[in-house]
């Protein structure tokens, strides 16, 4: 009778093993089956045709998250970049000129020289340019004659510069009304400034 119990709980033992496995078995399908869905459910089914045409065509790879920050994807899958326009103001168009070459002259009262490069602008018409233009000669003697009025001291920092060109707009605008021209120049800027 013990033989037959030991049968029976073998019996018992052997079929609750079974059941173990085949719950154990079901149960790490169904958890892989839920990881696996979380993982690969995310991103949609990319088309192997727009793939292959991406790697031979050379094309960047577009993903959702470049598009979604402020870029357009057009039909080809090229990434268009959202820029800001240019609002359009009336306002005058600026013109420059610049002298050709150098203005070198002794400062006032020192063994030492200043050498710039000089040009002006306006929002004149192109008139004003071609008699700055026209006029060369008599602008770069006028040019000349207002540095070497400055002294060492009185150039130096942006203050000093910043007088230096406010007087050579006065003096070259002066220069151009005695010519009988318009006294159009409205800015002076320094190109180079060295002092030696």
């Amino acid at each position: 009778m013990a033989e037959v119990k030991e049968e029976d709980e073998q019996k018992k033992g052997g079929i609750l093993k079974i059941i173990l496995f085949v719950v154990g078995g079901i149960l790490l399908i169904v958890v892989g089956l839920g990881i696996g869905y979380f993982i690969f459910s995310g991103e949609p089914e990319k088309d192997p045709s727009q793939e292959v045409n991406q790697i031979i065509e050379g094309e960047p790879e577009v993903k959702e998250e470049q598009v979604n920050n402020s870029e357009e994807v057009n039909e080809e899958g090229i990434i268009k970049k959202n820029v800001k326009t240019v609002p359009e103001v009336d306002a005058y168009e600026t013109t420059y000129f610049e002298f050709p070459g150098n203005f070198t002259t002794n400062l006032k009262n020192s063994k030492k020289f200043l050498q710039i490069s000089v040009g002006v602008s306006t929002q004149y018409d192109e008139k004003v340019i071609e008699m700055v233009d026209q006029h060369q000669l008599a602008l770069r003697s006028v040019i000349l004659s207002v540095i070497s009025d400055f002294s060492e001291e009185s150039i130096s920092g942006s203050e000093g510069k910043n007088a230096l060109s406010e007087k050579l707009l006065k003096e070259m605008n002066v220069k151009l009304e005695s010519l009988k021209e318009f006294p159009g120049i409205e800015g002076v800027f320094f190109t180079s400034f060295v002092v030696q």
